[in-house]
Parts: C-alpha cells; sequence; structure tokens
C-alpha cells in the first residue's frame, strides 16, 4: 500500500493531482490510498488513480486496521507534526521534504517561494519518480443537474484577506448579465448571504444564486462545462484551470507565482496588485497599510473594470484557440 497524506481542501487536491499520477504511475502494482477529507471524496474521483480514501480530519491519527503501508507521502505540510503522524502510521519508506525536527533528515529542502504545483512535483521527482506539472486536467462529469455554458461569479473564500466586496463582485455580475452572459453566483452554505446580496445588487433573479445548492460533483460539472469563473484565489480556480474554463482570478493577498494557473495559458488571466504597500493604518500607527482592516490592499486596489477588461482578454484568447481548433479539424 502507497499512503499519501493530504488532508487539506479542493485547491490543494487539484495542486497535488501531477504529483498523485506520478506515484500512481511509478506503483502501478499497488494500492494508492488517500488520506483527505471525506467530502472531498467525489473530487478524488474525478482526479483518477487513487484506489481509496481513508477519511481523515486534519492531521490526527489515521485508522489503517493494523495494516502499515510500504511507503508514506507527505503531500501536506513540511513538518514536523505532518512527518510525524505519517511515522506513527509505521511505513516501510517515508517521502517527504527535509524535517531534522521530526527525525527525517532525508528529502529536499523546503522553498517558501515555490508554486505548489511544482513543490510537489520536485518531491516526487527528488525520489526518482518522472512527473509532469503541467498534467493538471481533470475527468468533466456530465452536466446533468446542472445549467451549461453559464459564467460562474464566486465572491467567497475562507480567508478575509483574499476577498473582493460583494459591491464589487455585484457590478461586475450586473455588467457581465447586461452584455449577455447567463450568471450564476456559486458558494459554499456559509457563504450564500453573500452570494445573495451579489445577486440582489446585480439585479439578478434569486434563482441565479447556486450557493449551497451544489454538492461538489455538481460545482465540478457546473465549472467543467461553464463559459467563464470569475473568483478569488480558492478552490474554484483551480476547478477551472483543471477543465480549461476561462478564468479570471484576483489574488492577494498571496502573489500568483505561487497558487495561480500556469503561466503558459493565457485563457486563464490573474489580477494582483502586487505586494502591500506600508504607511499609517487607521489607529494612526505606521506599517502595512492592511493591518487588521480585514481587507488586503491588493484586492481592494481591484477596480470592477480591470477585471472587465481581463474576461475580454481570456474570452479572446478562448474563441481565438477554439478557431484554430476548428480549421485543424477542417483541414485533417
Amino acid at each position: 500500500m502507497i499512503l499519501v497524506l493530504r488532508a487539506l481542501g479542493v485547491g490543494d487536491l487539484a495542486t497535488a493531482v501531477p504529483a498523485l499520477r506520478a506515484l500512481r504511475a511509478g506503483y502501478p502494482d499497488r494500492e494508492l490510498v488517500l488520506a483527505a477529507p471525506r467530502w472531498l471524496t467525489p473530487l478524488v474521483d474525478l482526479v483518477g488513480g487513487v484506489d481509496r480514501v481513508l477519511p481523515t480530519d486534519g492531521l490526527v491519527p489515521l485508522d489503517l486496521a493494523g495494516r502499515p503501508p510500504e511507503l508514506a507521502v507527505n503531500l501536506h505540510g513540511r513538518g514536523p507534526r505532518s512527518h510525524r503522524l505519517l511515522r506513527a502510521a509505521g511505513p516501510g519508506r517515508l517521502l517527504a521534504f527535509r524535517c531534522p525536527p521530526a527525525g527525517h533528515p532525508d528529502g529536499p529542502d523546503w522553498d517558501d517561494t515555490e508554486h505548489e504545483v511544482r513543490r510537489w512535483c520536485r518531491l516526487v521527482r527528488w525520489h526518482g519518480l518522472p512527473v509532469d506539472p503541467t498534467d493538471l486536467v481533470l475527468r468533466a462529469p456530465a452536466p446533468d443537474r446542472v445549467p451549461v455554458g453559464v459564467t460562474i461569479v464566486h465572491p467567497g473564500t475562507k480567508v478575509p484577506a483574499k476577498r473582493w466586496s460583494p459591491s464589487r463582485f455585484a457590478a461586475l455580475a450586473g455588467e457581465l448579465s447586461r452584455r449577455g452572459h447567463r450568471v450564476v453566483v456559486t458558494g459554499s452554505p456559509a457563504e450564500r448571504n453573500v452570494a445573495e446580496q451579489v445577486a440582489r445588487r446585480a439585479g439578478l433573479s434569486l434563482t441565479a444564486v447556486l450557493a449551497g445548492r451544489t454538492g461538489l460533483t455538481e460545482l465540478a460539472a457546473l465549472v467543467a462545462h461553464a463559459r467563464l469563473v470569475v473568483s478569488g484565489d480558492t478552490g474554484v480556480a483551480h476547478l477551472a484551470t483543471g477543465y480549461g474554463t476561462p478564468s479570471v482570478v484576483l489574488f492577494g493577498p498571496v502573489p500568483p507565482a505561487r497558487w495561480g494557473p500556469p503561466a503558459d495559458r493565457p485563457r486563464h488571466r490573474v489580477l494582483w496588485a502586487g505586494p502591500p504597500p506600508t504607511g499609517r493604518r487607521p489607529d494612526g500607527t505606521e506599517g502595512p497599510a492592511w493591518a487588521g482592516v480585514g481587507v488586503h490592499p491588493s484586492m481592494a486596489a481591484l477596480p470592477v473594470d480591470r477585471v472587465l477588461l481581463a474576461v475580454d482578454e481570456a474570452e479572446r484568447v478562448e474563441q481565438a484557440e477554439r478557431a484554430e481548433r476548428n480549421d485543424g479539424a477542417v483541414a485533417a
């Protein structure tokens, strides 16, 4: 058995796809078990290659029913907690980043500035497995229970500093609707109030609010068959990358160089206003102007018109790529 730990969220799983596939290819005759939250199972099925999900709620002891793995792979973090958790499972070998405090001097060094996809690719490559960091494509569910060809506006994110304001999302959604886009507003059940606020301000019917009404499989199908996705740096943006759906992703405070879509895919546009400015805070003290406010300046600095320009760019690229494919098909 090959045991892989990635007990995080949607975006975290999506960025680990190339590394997971490299492990699958490297150990084709072994059972590949992914320790991850149970609710992620539908998305794991869309990745393919994983034989079983071991439901895991964070970094808690793993219940392997007395079956120590031949190999444990830490795609969760750099330790020491995650390293010790896997060590406790009694693996024959541990593939992980170097972490002497956890008794693991082997492995490559961690790089805080590295893109998340390339980080895990580098780990498995260091241990001798070929890996393709561009292998991010997910299997698309059939759109049996979701609308096709819609424009997804996703205003929510778990991290307050990553949020663009609901009023700007509403202005964007309203303008896109006036331009002929069929706009829907997505999010988790906890984000439904924000989604409804965006829809009302945009002049959309509340039937356009899908927040809290889609499971993970339905959300994946919605993104896979959408016209466009506009969101912050959150899981739905990684789904758009996995399905090649044109997208505009608003970044802050983490730069897109660490979590953004691949730079060589121009149908995915990234907006970031740069590092946080310093100056006088609201309380009169000196330091990062955003500290204690809850909204990062790289988000507050993004105007609606700039996002609309990025939407136009992403759609032009997608249309040009589609025309090129059609010309190629006719020539063939």
